[in-house]
């Protein structure tokens, strides 16, 4: 409707006196400013987040300013939109993200479908993003991984997994060689190959312009010579918030029955 208004931003503010109007006013105020509202939802106890648009920054600016003489509400972020905001206004609260740790997102297997919607937002973001899934066997890794991708329009290879069979592929067609790709590794699988080609394969991709997903990162960090700094996202996939995730009978060698071969089960 208003093609102009090609800027987004993400706007969150804090419920002061939630009295009768209150969202009418705020609406009306930004459409007198020349700020669209695009999606609007409450996102936490007494706050609401907004994805908006307008033509002009300094609109947002001349929004904040006034704000301030309204005892209503308290502006708290004003920014471009990040993948955890859209997430937010989408379902209606925050991901756990960890405290010190920025790029460690946590989710439990009944959350599911906000995973595969974080991931499927980080897929459509341009360039390398390197992601890492810790969890146990049967938790729903892979089935997010590729819900995801399905969701973002992404082609997806495995190039090692235990879905079907141990798979360590050890070349790619000229086509599969697609920066729209997601590539999907096990590192538990590739961590423990002896097969030097696959390796050199998965050491090719690394540096490939292209989504990569990493399930059991720090196992794979252990044989091909990467740290967890160079992950871009971490995720932690549990049955429940308090499910401890351990690797004793992944580091076994050649212990994989099983992975995660309930592939749909729970979605």
């Amino acid at each position: 409707m208003y093609p102009e208004r090609n800027i987004e931003q993400y706007m969150e503010y804090e419920i002061l006196n939630n009295r009768p109007g209150l969202l009418g006013d705020i609406s009306s105020l930004l459409g007198n400013l020349g700020i669209s509202i695009d999606t609007i939802n409450g996102v936490e106890n007494r706050r609401r987040g907004l994805l908006l648009r307008t033509d002009e920054l300094n609109k947002l600016k001349r929004f904040e300013y006034m704000t301030k003489y309204i005892d209503d509400i308290n502006i708290l972020k004003i920014r471009k939109p990040q993948v955890r905001d859209r997430l937010a206004v989408r379902h209606g609260r925050f991901i756990k993200r960890d405290e010190e740790d920025k790029k460690l997102f946590r989710f439990t297997r009944q959350e599911i479908g906000i995973l595969v919607d974080f991931l499927a937002e980080v897929f459509q973001e341009k360039g390398h993003q390197l992601i890492g899934i810790r969890g146990m066997p049967r938790v729903g890794k892979t089935e997010s991984i590729v819900a995801a991708s399905v969701t973002a329009k992404k082609k997806w290879l495995f190039l090692s997994s235990t879905l079907i069979k141990q798979t360590e592929r050890t070349s790619l067609l000229k086509g599969e060689y697609d920066q729209n790709n997601v590539f999907i590794i096990d590192g538990a699988v590739t961590s423990n190959s002896t097969d030097e080609a696959h390796k050199q394969l998965i050491r090719e991709i690394m540096s490939f312009p292209a989504i990569k997903v990493i399930e059991h990162p720090d196992l794979f960090i252990e044989g091909m010579q990467y740290k967890l700094e160079d992950f871009d996202y971490i995720i932690e996939l549990r049955e429940d918030e308090n499910q401890e995730i351990t690797y004793e009978k992944h580091r076994k060698q050649h212990w994989f029955e099983d992975e995660d071969m309930n592939f749909f089960g729970g979605m």
